[in-house]
């Protein structure tokens, strides 16, 4: 067997785990295993394709990002082509994807990512490519699995970061908010402000109005609290209104979601007369090295995803539903998104034990 892994989409802690269990899950079957550079770029001829060996993983499982590369910008079926007028064309290049693999003698494709590159994995395997997806994304937003690796990383970082601003909120009596990823989906904001007993927390599941944030800060300064922690996703809105964008980050990108807690902190501190203070934790929930939960299951999932080659689920995606790791249609992963539920337990005691939701 000769096959090869891939990685796309944002970056996330646990990816050179993954890689290496891989790797070595496969090389123990006696199987030749290739890197593909920055996601699909080297099956396109834009950057390498590279041979992986124990030598290759040796030493990695630690480190965050991936030894691979990715991109946000690499899919084969929207392929970007700057124009001389500095604009984008989109081209469909999933075809060379096909035949490039095939004159590699490609026996499988393992592409790592989330719903966006599986959405592209579970397209190209409708073409007849032998794929098997594994779900990676720091959002938790991949349906089909209990969780994905890089998530508990970077809800300890966002955690981390919740300890720090009680303690400089409470000396100042001050407001902070917290400005954590998730566009679509609420799960880090919920999980470390949950955990970092945040005073309200504010979600794209749950649309807020700033009236009722206010008037929980202004309560806690009854009470004698004169400090409080916002933890808000970059994409919550307001009931009625639209999530905060901010300009593209590249030529051709669309504008990007971002901005929400500089907005409220302006506005809580109009409307409360409280000293108020934004941070906003961006790329930093990406970085670093893997906790121990996610180090394991990116482990688990690399072995899964050669065992799922050997079995030959092609179209399938390895995921956790607790205590096995199993693999189902990539395509029934993606048929809905995974957002959470308000009315999931986490959420039920949050509002019990007093946190504010802003609805």
């Amino acid at each position: 067997m000769r096959i090869a892994l891939s990685t796309g989409g944002g970056d996330a802690p646990g990816l050179t785990a993954v890689i290496r269990a891989a790797v070595l899950t496969a090389i123990g079957r006696g199987w030749e295993v290739l890197g593909v550079k920055r996601g699909f770029a080297g099956l396109l001829g834009e950057d390498d394709v590279v041979s992986m060996t124990r030598d290759s993983v040796r030493g990695i499982a630690h480190l965050g990002g991936t030894i691979l590369g990715t991109t946000n910008r690499g899919n084969p079926f929207k392929w970007p082509k700057r124009q001389p007028d500095g604009s984008f064309l989109e081209l469909d290049r999933s075809g060379e994807i096909i035949v490039n693999a095939r004159q590699m003698g490609l026996d499988a494709l393992i592409v790592i990512g989330g719903d966006g590159t599986l959405a592209i994995a579970d397209n190209l395997a409708d073409k007849g490519l032998r794929v098997v997806g594994v779900p990676k994304t720091i959002d938790n937003d991949v349906a089909g699995t209990v969780t994905t690796f890089g998530f508990d990383t970077a809800v300890n970082t966002a955690l981390e970061a919740i300890d720090r601003l009680h303690t400089t909120a409470a000396s100042h009596d001050r407001v902070m908010v917290l400005e954590v990823m998730g566009r679509h989906a609420g799960f880090i904001a919920l999980h470390s402000g949950l955990a970092g007993t945040a005073d309200v927390i504010l979600i794209p599941e749950i649309p807020f109005q700033l009236s009722n944030v206010c008037d929980k800060i202004i309560a806690r300064g009854k009470a004698g609290r004169h400090f409080s922690i916002v933890v808000v996703a970059e994409g919550a809105a307001p009931k009625g209104g639209e999530e905060a964008t901010m300009g593209p980050s590249m030529p051709g990108q669309d504008r990007r979601v971002g901005g929400v807690a500089t907005r409220i902190a302006y506005e809580i501190q109009q409307a409360t007369g409280k000293e108020t203070r934004s941070m906003v934790l961006g790329h930093l929930q990406r970085g670093g090295m893997p906790t121990g939960y996610d180090r394991l299951l990116a482990t688990r999932f690399g072995g899964a995803a050669v065992r799922a080659v050997e079995q030959q689920r092609w179209g399938h995606m390895v995921a956790l539903q607790s205590p096995h790791i199993v693999t189902i249609p990539i395509k029934d992963a993606l048929r809905e998104p995974k957002r959470v539920d308000p009315s999931h337990d986490l959420v039920q005691t949050a509002r019990q034990i007093g946190v504010s939701f802003g609805d």
